[in-house]
């Protein structure tokens, strides 16, 4: 986040670039639309099924401040973080970083590493290999966001004295490269907030942002083709267009000149957007607000997913007013309504409370969560799926089929006298996976030594084609000392790509109708009482983690 129409105080040393001083000519770059990331199609990012994707997204900044690391590890654990995030329905990180953090000196520090044992002796960078394998594992994708050259603040264009583009693009083909085969990380969001001299189809190679995209966006995809290229506007200097907006917001340049890359479907556009508290701009106090914002978004950013040139992900707004009376209330309800009614990606800034003038979805004690925020947002949250995604045998790869639960709780009270409950599995992939290859895991606590079994009481598949079996853990676990895990036959056919099984109505129960203690168990959940999603229920293919997390 940075501010435009504000004097900041950074000092700009202009040079100028030369005609191809930094390329990467020649390069035969091959598309492929590989499992587990994402490409454009007109407005809308889709999988590589072509499935449209759903996302929830918030910012997580600190990496490119001067701890070089995720805000907020001084007082609790990453782990902790991110069972939050996912907790809230976001599955969706921006993370901020700057260049300097992969500088031989910077060091990562405010980390209480008690909470943090694993993050102890790491470099900054490996940290963030940390938070990726970790967002990964409870299916969270995230995109890297270039912030800044250095941890100092902000800059007006991509490339500062001591940071110079040279330096920028190689970084992000080295991230490119680091995070090659592993689709948690879906895109590079290039540089945040150009601003000042930056200019928009000027064809001036020292400032022209629009072309300075094109030579790190090709950069990135001859190393990586799978990421999407996540292009910020400009405040002014526009060619042909002399209106200014925020930092980063203005993206009226596409329509004559769009970034073109030497890979399709590619390009998705984020524009920042602010309200009074974070400056003043003539449109709050227009007679007319906030029925005037609309066309405004329309005319600034908002064309570009209406007319189908490319998605429009909002890349950072937000503000600590949310109420419906004041102004910085009316525009942030105005702006979410205009996501919703059309349907566009967003990432709210920001997760973290020390963000000054927004405040975040954090309250300041890092721990409590901003509940009347969160009630805006919900207008504009999505029911998602959260499928894993990890290092190779960890977890599910680029290759590996994907699936997800869909669950509804049968017996919602504590002691009860089976425990009974309706699954769907569901093909989140675009191909049909032998239903046999596939065994599901509901994972509870026995409560004595009586003899178990599990039965079906409807499946639309067919009963007959079920398989089940009681399995006692060697080392139990919280919420769990054994698992049920049902299977399918070799007739049961396929799960048909992006299909479901149907209902799968099952229970559990002690030989002599025993009661069992629920409120325990690791795969109860009382409050899904109509199909949602439920990651304490695992999936694998062929012995494979594929869904879900292990408790």
């Amino acid at each position: 986040m940075s501010f435009g129409f504000r004097k900041l105080g950074v000092l700009f040393v202009a040079f100028v670039l030369l005609a191809g001083a930094y390329s990467y000519p020649g390069y035969e770059v091959k598309a492929q639309d590989a499992a587990g990331y994402y490409h454009t199609s007109g407005s809308r990012i889709v999988d590589s099924s072509g499935s449209p994707a759903v996302f929830n997204g918030l910012n997580w900044f600190g990496f490119e401040t001067a701890n070089y690391s995720p805000h907020g590890l001084w007082t609790r654990s990453m782990d902790d973080v991110l069972d939050q995030i996912k907790a809230e329905g976001y599955n969706l990180i921006r993370l901020p970083y700057c260049n300097q953090m992969f500088d031989s000196g910077s060091a990562a520090n405010s980390i209480d590493y008690a909470k943090n044992p694993d993050l102890a002796g790491l470099k900054p960078v490996q940290i963030m290999d940390k938070l990726i394998e970790k967002a990964g594992k409870r299916g969270i994708r995230i995109f890297l966001d270039r912030h800044r050259p250095d941890s100092g603040g902000q800059s007006t264009l991509w490339y500062t004295a001591a940071y110079p583009e040279t330096r920028w693009i190689s970084d992000w083909v080295m991230l490119a490269q680091r995070y090659a085969d592993n689709p948690t990380v879906i895109g590079a969001d290039l540089h945040n907030e150009p601003h000042g001299t930056a200019s928009w189809g000027s064809g001036n190679l020292a400032t022209d942002w629009r072309l300075a995209s094109e030579r790190a966006g090709n950069a990135i995809l001859a190393v990586n083709p799978n990421w999407l290229i996540i292009v910020e506007g400009v405040e002014t200097n526009v060619q042909g267009n002399s209106s200014s907006y925020w930092w980063g917001g203005n993206l009226t340049g596409v329509r004559n000149n769009p970034v073109t890359l030497t890979v399709p479907d590619r390009v998705v556009y984020s524009p920042h957007d602010y309200g009074p508290g974070v400056a003043s701009q003539p449109w709050f106090s227009a007679a007319d607000f906030p029925n005037n914002l609309p066309k405004l978004w329309d005319d600034t950013w908002g064309y570009i997913s209406k007319e189908q040139i490319a998605p429009i992900l909002a890349g950072e707004f937000g503000g600590r007013s949310v109420d419906t009376l004041s102004v910085e209330g009316k525009w942030q309800h105005a702006l979410v309504s205009y996501i919703g009614q059309n349907n566009l990606y967003w990432t709210y800034w920001s997760l973290n409370p020390n963000s000054g003038d927004t405040g975040g979805l954090l309250l300041d004690d890092w721990t409590s969560w901003n509940e009347p925020k969160q009630a805006m947002l919900d207008l504009i949250m999505k029911p998602v799926t959260f499928i894993p995604v990890g290092d190779p045998g960890e977890g599910p790869g680029t290759g590996d089929p994907q699936a997800a639960i869909l669950y509804r709780a049968g017996e919602t009270g504590t002691a009860v006298n089976s425990i009974r409950a309706s699954l769907q599995l569901k093909n989140e992939s675009g191909a049909s996976i032998p239903l046999h290859e596939l065994k599901i895991r509901y994972w509870y606590t026995r409560d004595g030594n009586t003899e178990q079994t599990v039965e079906f009481d409807y499946a639309v598949i067919g009963k007959e084609k079920l398989l089940t079996e009681i399995v006692p853990l060697t080392t139990p676990s919280a919420g769990a000392d054994t698992y049920a895990e049902i299977g399918f036959t070799a007739g049961a056919g396929s799960l048909a790509a992006l299909g479901t099984t149907g209902d799968i109505q099952f229970r559990i129960h002690n030989k002599d109708w025993s009661n069992y203690n629920q409120a325990d168990d690791y795969s109860f959940q009382p409050a899904i009482t109509s199909y949602a999603a439920n990651d304490h229920i695992t999936v694998y293919h062929k012995g494979k983690l594929i869904y879900g997390i292990e408790p």
